[in-house]
């Protein structure tokens, strides 16, 4: 949503709503994200969507704490994932109940498979795991060096209103690439510039319209309609760098504005 609705650079924890969840509200690339449900699922889906429940429950529940009530049409995108918990032991647990703890299984012919845990732990995981395939099969241990180990981009003194801030220590030369186009932006209200395109091609490995205007940019997540407007430039400018035909053009336009129907919320 738009930040208006929660005006503040910090973000907002509400402990106890009315089915005994946690709702969220953070400040993120200048707008706020707000969720988080948990509903269990059947099957898992490449492109899971949010449920109507989901939606009607986090609008409602925001509502009472935002400056202002959110309609359905102030969402500028709606988003959904599946969290491939571990599953317990008890049967009949809520998913909130489950812990978020990861487990490594081994198969008979040595197959190392870590399941559960989040992203804010893989450091643990990843040394849980090299600590497991060491005393399995026997290797020599080896004292893990990534506890304080930076990840790429890291910067300590990071500028929160720098259009650029999550690039890190790759902003400037970004901005170098730009030469004197800073201010032409493919979208004004993202603040996604031709540069950046380019930049996920050369040096992110992007191949896809998609992987620009959702993983690289996050254009998808924080406008759909917008990212949706601006998917034409983008194609044509990753063809240019790809050494793509008119063809490859409209095949991730088709793709990619079939994707980004379902973040549209209607």
């Amino acid at each position: 949503m738009d930040k208006s609705f929660h005006p503040s650079t910090d973000a907002l924890m509400i402990p106890q709503t009315s089915d005994g969840r946690v709702l969220f509200a953070v400040p993120w690339h200048d707008k706020v994200v707000v969720g988080t449900t948990d509903t269990p699922v059947d099957q898992a889906l490449l492109e899971p969507t949010a449920l109507e429940k989901e939606i009607d429950f986090i609008l409602e529940t925001a509502g009472t704490y935002f400056t202002k009530k959110p309609q359905r049409s102030d969402v500028l995108s709606v988003f959904a994932g599946l969290r491939p918990l571990a599953a317990p032991q008890k049967s009949g647990q809520k998913t909130k109940e489950i812990s978020r703890s990861h487990k490594i299984v081994v198969s008979a012919s040595h197959l190392f498979t870590i399941l559960g845990g989040k992203w804010t732990t893989y450091r643990k995981m990843g040394e849980d795991m090299v600590n497991r395939i060491e005393k399995d099969l026997k290797w020599k241990h080896r004292q893990p060096a990534t506890a304080s180990l930076h990840i790429h981009g890291y910067y300590k003194d990071e500028d929160w209103q720098d259009p650029f801030y999550f690039y890190g220590s790759d902003a400037p030369l970004l901005r170098q690439q730009m030469n004197g186009t800073a201010h032409q932006w493919l979208s004004e209200e993202l603040k996604i510039h031709k540069t950046q395109v380019i930049w996920a091609v050369e040096h992110e490995m992007a191949r896809t319209v998609e992987d620009v205007l959702s993983r690289r940019t996050r254009a998808l997540l924080l406008n759909a309609r917008e990212s949706r407007r601006i998917a034409p430039q983008v194609a044509a400018i990753m063809a240019k760098v790809l050494h793509k035909d008119e063809q490859w053009i409209n095949d991730q336009l088709k793709k990619f504005d079939q994707l980004a129907e379902q973040y549209i919320l209607k």
